[in-house]
This record gives structure tokens, sequence and C-alpha cells, in this order.
């Protein structure tokens, strides 16, 4: 595993980070501990919340980790900010996001989604006076586009604000957009990129099947926003090929997709999601085994 700069900060990142979304919602405390216990005994540092994972629930947790073990100052701390970005609601968020965390600054503050409804000048504004206050060290958005981003980079720049200095999208061998047009401006304004769902939410593990009943207590039940993401055409013929390439190599579904998005260039972290600590050891063994030039290859014309 790599330590990366972030951006244009001084944050230095782990290669492989933790999202912490099913902290307090699909796991109880107790594992929770333990998967963070695993990832931190690997090498992790960066662990990514929000104020909407289990309403609040995942800081919770993530804070009690923190608190106990001594942890606060080992690790780069993100969270985000959930549905409207006004001045007011950001700092309502905020306030409440440290009180979860039990901590008196957040690492990489973070916009969840867009905001259609504010506008972009006044959450850029609260974004920054947090960082000048001390409260959040560097702002980054998630699930943005590129255009957007692009937008805030330039209002930013044009009033001496802080910029947004990291994105957050999804990234899999399902979900390819960002290729398009985020990752050749992440490189042109020197963003860091922290990528999720490498597994497409459980979907390229191949548990689930055109037509079929969705398991209760998966991700797809738990968030059934996800099924209209991956559930098509496209996406089944994504996991049928990659079936395929599994049954001929020997390698298992999760660690052909993990392999490849670490290979990815141009990405600064690949956040996994664990609901045990050896979801953890998983994606450390897909990082540590690079696959071959050819299959690499074979993935890509996926």
């Amino acid at each position: 595993m790599e330590y990366r700069t972030l951006g244009r900060t001084g944050l230095k990142v782990s290669s492989i980070g933790l999202g912490c979304v099913t902290f307090g919602r699909e796991i109880d405390r107790r594992t929770s501990f333990d998967v963070l216990d695993r990832a931190i005994d690997r090498g992790v540092n960066l662990l990514d919340t929000a104020a909407a994972y289990g309403s609040g629930a995942s800081e919770m947790v993530l804070g009690r980790w923190m608190t106990e073990r001594g942890m606060r100052d080992r690790i780069v701390l993100a969270t985000k900010v959930s549905g409207l970005l006004s001045s007011k609601a950001i700092r309502e968020s905020v306030e409440g996001s440290l009180r979860r965390l039990q901590t008196d600054r957040i690492d990489l503050l973070q916009m969840h989604t867009w905001d259609e409804h504010t506008p972009l000048e006044e959450t850029l504004e609260a974004l920054n006076g947090l960082i000048t206050s001390g409260k959040a060290c560097y702002g980054g958005c998630s699930n943005w586009t590129a255009g957007q981003v692009r937008t805030a980079l330039v209002a930013a720049d044009t009033r001496g604000w802080h910029r947004l200095e990291s994105l957050q999208p999804i990234y899999n061998l399902v979900d390819r957009r960002i290729e398009q047009e985020m990752l050749p401006l992440c490189a042109e304004q020197e963003l860091g990129l922290l990528t999720y769902s490498p597994l497409g939410a459980g979907f390229l593990t191949g548990k689930y099947l055109p037509g079929g009943n969705v398991p209760k207590g998966t991700r797809f039940d738990v968030i059934p926003g996800h099924q209209r993401i991956y559930f098509t055409d496209h996406g089944f013929q994504v996991v049928e090929r990659l079936r395929r390439i599994a049954k001929q190599t020997g390698h298992s579904m999760p660690r052909l997709a993990l392999s490849w998005v670490f290979g990815r260039p141009g990405v600064t972290s690949v956040l996994i999601g664990a609901r045990h600590p050896d979801h953890v050891d998983q994606a450390f063994q897909a990082e540590r085994g690079r696959l071959p030039a050819e299959l690499v290859n074979q993935l890509d014309r996926l």
C-alpha cells in the first residue's frame, strides 16, 4: 500500500481508504470496531463517513472508536454535509458532525451531493469560513459532475476563497463515467480523487441475477437506489463476462474487480466498504496481487 498526497493539500492518505457507511446501519458497534482495528493495523489512515450514514450513527461509532483508541491524530478524517448546502445548513451539519465524531476539526469536509436550490457562491463561502476558522482543514465534494466542479473552482479562485481539493465519485467496472471528463480535470487541476464502490455495492461479486430477488439485508435491499445504477442490461453483461474471466483464470470476481480499480492511474485512494474484518483483508490481497497486463486489458474491454 502507498501513501499519496491528496491534491494540493499536505494530507498523506493511504491508497486504500475505509468507507464507514456500514457502521451503525448494517453492522453493530462491536463489529465496526473490529473492522476499524483491522484497517488501522494494516496501515489504512483515511476514514470516510457522512452525516447521512445511518442518520449520524456512522459518525457516532467512529467518534467513540477514535476516543477509546486515542486515534484522532493518527488518521485523516473525512465526512460530508448532506442535503441542502445553504450557509445555515452547512454550519449546523458540521456542528452535529463534530459532536458525534468527538473532535474539534474535520480534515476533509465534503459536500455530499450537488444542491440545485442553493447558490453555489453561498455554499463555497460557508465552506471557506469553516476552513478559515479551523473547524475544517480542507474542502471537497462527492457525486458532483466535472462541470460543477470546474464552476466551483473558478468561483473560489475569483473570490480568493479556499477551493475544493478533492472529488469522490463512483468508479468500478460497470460505472466508468469519470474517465471521460473527471479524470482529466483532476490531472489538470491537481485534485485528489477518492473513488468509492469498487465492487458496485456488491454487484460485481455476482450475487445478483437479472430478474432475481434481492436478498434481505444486502446493500441493494438497504439502499434500493443502487438498483437503478447497476440493474441494467449493461451491468448484467459486465457481470457475466467477469464471471467467465474468473472461471478461466481461477481468480474470484471480487479479486478481479478490486485489482482492476487499484491499478487505475490518477486515483489517489480507493474507498472500500466492509461488513467484517475479512473484507479489509480481501482488499489488501487484491491490491498486493497485481494482475498481468493481458488480464487487465481483458477487464478493460468489459
